[in-house]
């Protein structure tokens, strides 16, 4: 790779992508970041050939996707392609941040590239939202009436912004205009948000399954890890060719093949199924200022969870605890999503509640009590042991010191040993 170091633009590729410092024990759950990456290329590929053939138009648009679908040479392949990719893509990213809870992949140092993380996922939803209204079925026309009005919980001025978004005093053409527009921006600014998660991963280090920092057991991204995520690029492609050619419709809405009709509401009004554990939470406080806030309220959650966090060892693996909170944690979302579902009726009103308490609890519970439970049974354990650990800030490792009387410095903070 020497003359590749001599080109300002192939030493960038050389030291981020082929020679890039890698801990040796990472498994396939360091391949989610990359195979969404990879999902995120096919998205704008496919999406890129769409929009050739798609009208913006209210009066043409549902018609303009059937076009594609019959006439258009693999236009049914591009368009499934593009419809199921957006669910795969939101798999990869939800199993991408589920193991970054659970290997605590948003402590210090690196909740910066947390952030960033949970920046693109919001951006994600929006990209899907506004991609779901452009079919211009009756859950793309319904679905963008309900999630717009949104605003108007806005003080004062909450009426006006809806109206600005919609072009008009209802949803129609200058709301799919503006909606299509923005459906071909995002993706670029997602995809120039993935540059900057990256460029915060490699500024300090990937984290690894036992949540240590190690200059020593590292080896290079190529091709080592390379072929591993090549794997798991394997794997998504033949998943999602199953999807393709056999389900092609199974992740999707059926209403959304009738044309949209403002004059006929849907019995439901179903968002895509990634989007159904906040739907959930939305639905089941009656007043609609605190639905709305308790459903941004679980995004935000995932912003603040690296303040939260008390604990002193990343890894999942070491705190037992922990990981019975998070396993917990993965039903009680799953639990969510499939109570995105049911119909509004008192049981299923009850299990909706019972659910959306758990997940704000994991937040909590997961990020403060456990942490302090953890550094509570840690320094009983030492004190027991008759020695207790601590950490000595000049050499960044931590000692073993007998008959030393248990205090306040014992305290470690994630610097102390990341």
């Amino acid at each position: 790779m020497t003359r590749w170091n001599l080109n300002a633009i192939l030493s960038w590729v050389d030291s981020h992508i082929i020679d890039y410092p890698t801990a040796m024990n990472l498994n396939y759950n360091w391949s989610f970041g990359s195979t969404a990456g990879f999902c995120l290329l096919i998205q704008i590929l496919s999406g890129a050939f769409l929009a050739m053939h798609y009208a913006s138009e209210t009066h043409y648009a549902f018609s303009s996707v059937e076009h594609i679908m019959r006439d258009v040479k693999s236009g049914w392949l591009i368009r499934y392609m593009h419809a199921n990719g957006a669910s795969f893509f939101f798999m990869l990213v939800y199993a991408h941040i589920f193991r970054g809870l659970y290997y605590g992949s948003y402590m210090e140092p690196r909740q910066h590239l947390w952030w960033s993380g949970t920046l693109i996922y919001v951006l994600m939803m929006a990209t899907a939202f506004i991609g779901y209204v452009l079919p211009w079925g009756q859950m793309s026309f319904w679905g963008a009436t309900v999630i717009t009005s949104f605003f108007s919980i806005i003080p004062v001025i909450g009426k006006e912004v809806v109206m600005w978004i919609w072009g008009g005093f209802t949803v129609g053409n200058p709301t799919l205009n503006r909606f299509y527009s923005l459906h071909y921006l995002l993706p670029f600014l997602i995809t120039g948000m993935v540059f900057v998660h990256l460029g915060l991963l490699h500024k300090d280090g990937s984290n690894n399954p036992l949540g240590i920092k190690t200059k020593v057991a590292n080896i290079n991204f190529y091709p080592y890890i390379y072929v591993k995520d090549l794997v798991a690029f394997f794997v998504l492609v033949f998943s999602l060719s199953i999807f393709i050619f056999y389900f092609p419709n199974a992740l999707g809405e059926p209403d959304n093949y009738l044309e949209a009709d403002p004059y006929s509401t849907p019995a439901h009004i179903v968002p895509e199924w990634y989007f159904l554990p906040f739907y959930a939470i939305l639905r089941v406080i009656p007043n609609k200022v605190g639905g709305i806030l308790a459903m941004g309220g679980a995004i935000v959650m995932l912003f603040l969870y690296p303040l939260l966090n008390t604990s002193i060892l990343r890894s999942g693996n070491f705190r037992p605890v922990y990981a019975v909170v998070f396993w917990l944690f993965i039903a009680d979302f799953l639990l969510l999503g499939w109570a995105g579902t049911t119909p509004v009726d008192d049981y299923f009103r009850f299990i909706g509640i019972t659910v959306s308490v758990g997940y704000f609890l994991f937040f909590i519970f997961g990020g403060l009590f456990v942490g302090w439970l953890e550094k509570l049974l840690m320094l009983h354990a030492t004190k027991m042991a008759g020695s207790n650990m601590r950490c000595s800030t000049g050499s960044n490792h931590l000692t073993a010191t007998r008959s030393y009387k248990v205090g306040v410095a014992d305290y470690l903070t994630p610097r102390d040993i990341s």
